[in-house]
């Protein structure tokens, strides 16, 4: 949602005493302002929910300058690859000034905080559900959007509700997981939003839609039932990453891996580069990460322009001119079969091994690359090797960047969506993935 905000005025005045926030957020970077919900008054009147420039989790009522409410978590927020459930829960005519405000995190109260203001006075009107607020959903009034996804996000006017009105323990694996018909009564003011699309459509029944006030919703396959891979913000060198951690910019030898990998299994992804010396293929987790990822064993991949087909292990490169020059346009396509030590690359869906030979994926004849060490976890990963070089990766979301897939290949796996047929026996990495 970065550069995207969602905003709604109010018309009619709701509870001033009660209200819920409750969503399902994944991050894509950290250490900086990342509001989440905001009833602005005024730069000095506001309830604002938010990760803080620390990844803390924070709740802060401000009335006239004053801080009625302060909460920010002991517990920090740095898991790229994490969907967080959310739920914030206002009460100020609750007997109980400590539970005026009750935070859950993915269905289990927040008890620890490093900074614990709490002067909600008894009716305190918390500067929600009043004609004189504006709500913003994944911003501040003027900046601090949200980096990252957010996934069914209710607010729920006059109501403070815990977290099992939105979600509930799984009996078999025992994870937190989304209800995504919750029964709450949403008062005058309440929504539901993002309900599985980039909807801004209430589905609340209270008709109080949201409006894009910036920026574009992307829709996306990722979700908390089944997270996808990104390229991961704890993993890389010095590389901008953006549109949901799926696209990549840098310069020199820096680069990034993916927030999942393996050692087994059959794994399928696609990239689009933006410049000749730009790098995608697959590391394994022993490469250092402080000289260029390229510097050290086991890298495999393809680099646009000259070098078609290249490696890296333990010091040595090769490169063929047999195998196809990808130009900015082309999809190249990665199919790691780590089940047999073999990764096949192909452009726009053919793949070839490196003296030109188009490969079998079936048979599992001629890979463009093979003895891959399955002792190693395996991740997708891309590096700059020059100046203002990228890619776009489309991991199962069915985007490069901000644009969709043109036309979606066959996927017997039913996991995710790719511009070219996935190989048979191939997946997604994903969670479900994982799991198949």
């Amino acid at each position: 949602m970065a550069n995207t905000s969602l905003t709604r005025g109010i018309s009619s005045a709701g509870s001033e005493t009660k209200g819920t926030f409750s969503a399902w957020v994944k991050r894509t970077k950290l250490g900086d302002y990342h509001k989440m919900y905001t009833s602005y008054q005024a730069s000095n009147e506001f309830l604002d929910i938010q990760f803080n420039n620390a990844d803390q989790l924070a709740v802060t009522i401000l009335i006239g300058g004053s801080t009625f409410l302060d909460l920010r978590t002991t517990r920090l927020f740095r898991d790229p690859s994490a969907w967080y459930h959310i739920v914030v829960a206002i009460d100020s005519t609750d007997s109980t000034q400590a539970d005026r405000c009750k935070v859950y995190v993915n269905g289990v109260r927040e008890t620890s905080f490093a900074t614990n203001t709490n002067n909600m006075s008894a009716d305190l009107n918390c500067r929600i559900n009043g004609t004189a607020q504006t709500v913003y959903v994944g911003s501040w009034h003027n900046g601090d959007y949200f980096e990252g996804l957010m996934s069914h996000v209710h607010w729920v006017d006059g109501t403070a509700y815990q977290a099992s009105t939105f979600g509930s323990t799984d009996s078999t694996t025992g994870e937190w997981k989304i209800n995504t018909s919750p029964s709450a009564t949403y008062g005058t003011n309440g929504f539901f939003i993002l309900k599985d699309s980039g909807s801004v459509t209430d589905q609340s029944g209270q008709s109080n839609n949201l409006t894009v006030g910036g920026g574009t919703l992307t829709n996306t396959e990722d979700c908390p039932s089944n997270v996808f891979a990104t390229w991961n913000t704890l993993k890389k060198l010095t590389i901008t990453l953006s549109n949901g951690n799926t696209t990549t910019l840098g310069n020199g030898d820096n680069g990034v891996w993916s927030t999942i990998g393996n050692n087994s299994g059959k794994w399928y992804w696609e990239t689009q580069q933006n410049a000749t010396s730009t790098m995608v293929g697959i590391i394994h987790e022993d490469v250092a990460q402080t000289t260029g990822l390229s510097g050290g064993a086991g890298v495999y991949g393809m680099q646009e322009g000259t070098t078609y087909g290249y490696y890296r292990n333990n010091g040595s490169s090769g490169q063929s001119s047999g195998f196809p020059n990808p130009t900015n346009s082309n999809v190249v396509c990665h199919a790691l079969d780590l089940d047999n030590g073999k990764y096949f690359m192909g452009v726009n869906g053919v793949f070839k091994n490196l003296s030109g030979t188009t490969s079998n994926i079936g048979t599992g004849a001629d890979p463009t690359y093979s003895s891959l060490d399955t002792t190693k976890f395996w991740f997708p990963f891309t590096e700059s090797r020059g100046s203002n070089c990228g890619c776009d990766v489309n991991f199962g979301n069915g985007f490069f960047g901000t644009t969709a897939i043109s036309s979606e290949g066959t996927n017997a796996s039913g996991i995710g969506k790719f511009e070219y047929d996935v190989p048979t026996g191939y997946t997604a990495l994903s969670t479900k993935g994982l799991n198949e």
